[in-house]
C-alpha cells in the first residue's frame, strides 16, 4: 500500500522516516493530512522543522487507517492537528517554567471570559514559529468518534463536538499574544480575543454561518480602527 506524503511522493509505510515521528505507547506516530488547504498551518509548521505527513482526503480513509492500526500494534495514525508536535515547541528552561504556566493562567482566564465559555481548553507553549499567533487541536478519539457518527446518521451536533474536545493553542512567542498580555486592561481586550480564536477555528474547519457574520464584522471593524490610527 503507498501513500502520498507532503512532498508529492509515493511511499510504504516503512519508508516514513522514523526520525520525524513521533512515538506514544511505544507507537510508531504516523501523521496524516485531511484537507492541504485546510490545513496548511499546521502543514507549514511541519514542513519547517522537516516533519511529514501522509494525505487521507477521501471518506473510507478514516475506517482504512483504524483497520490499519488493528492489524499492526506498532503504529498508530494521528491528524496533523491533533496535538501540536513536541519538535515544533520551543525548549522551556526550568527557570522559565513558572512564568509560562502563570501566563497560561493569565490566558485561560483572559479568552474564557471573552468567549464567555467556562469550558474552553486553553493551553500557552512557546512555537519555534513566531508568526502562528493561535491554533486548535482537536483529539483524534474524538474526531473519529464524530466522522463515525457522522457516517452512520447517528446525530449530534458538528460545533458541539468540536467544542468539547477542542483546545485553544496560543503562542506565548507570538507578538499579538505577548501585546494581550501587556494590555489586559484595554478596551478592545475581548474582540482581539475573539479574533484570534476564529482565525485558529478557520485553520482547522470552516465556521458557522452566524460565527462567519461575526468575524467579518469584527475584521472590518479592526481594519477601520487600524485607518484611524494611522491617520494620526
Amino acid at each position: 500500500i503507498i501513500f502520498k506524503n507532503l512532498e508529492g511522493k509515493y511511499i510504504v509505510l516503512s519508508e516514513y522516516n522514523p526520525d520525524v515521528t513521533g512515538t506514544k505507547d511505544n507507537k510508531k506516530t504516523i501523521y496524516y493530512v485531511t484537507d492541504e488547504k485546510q490545513q496548511s498551518q499546521y502543514i507549514n509548521m511541519f514542513k519547517e522543522d522537516n516533519m511529514d505527513a501522509v494525505i487521507l482526503t477521501h471518506n473510507i480513509d478514516q475506517s482504512f487507517i483504524t483497520s490499519l492500526e488493528s492489524k499492526d500494534e506498532t503504529i498508530t495514525f494521528q491528524r496533523i492537528d491533533a496535538e501540536i508536535a513536541s519538535s515544533t515547541k520551543e525548549e522551556v528552561t526550568a527557570e522559565d517554567e513558572d512564568k509560562v504556566v502563570e501566563e497560561g493562567e493569565k490566558l485561560t482566564d483572559m479568552f474564557k471570559k471573552a468567549l464567555n465559555n467556562d469550558k474552553l481548553s486553553v493551553k500557552a507553549v512557546k512555537l519555534k514559529n513566531p508568526n502562528v499567533s493561535s491554533m486548535i487541536t482537536l483529539s483524534e478519539q474524538g474526531r473519529r468518534m464524530h466522522d463515525m457518527m457522522k457516517m452512520y446518521n447517528m446525530g449530534g451536533s458538528d460545533s458541539t463536538m468540536f467544542e468539547n474536545n477542542q483546545t485553544l493553542v496560543l503562542n506565548l512567542n507570538n507578538d499579538l499574544v505577548k501585546y494581550l498580555l501587556e494590555h489586559d486592561d484595554m478596551e478592545e481586550k475581548d474582540m482581539f480575543c475573539c479574533q484570534l480564536y476564529d482565525l485558529a477555528v478557520l485553520c482547522n474547519k470552516p465556521l458557522e454561518p452566524e460565527e462567519m457574520t461575526r468575524f467579518v464584522e469584527r475584521s472590518n471593524k479592526i481594519m477601520q480602527m487600524l485607518t484611524q490610527n494611522s491617520g494620526k
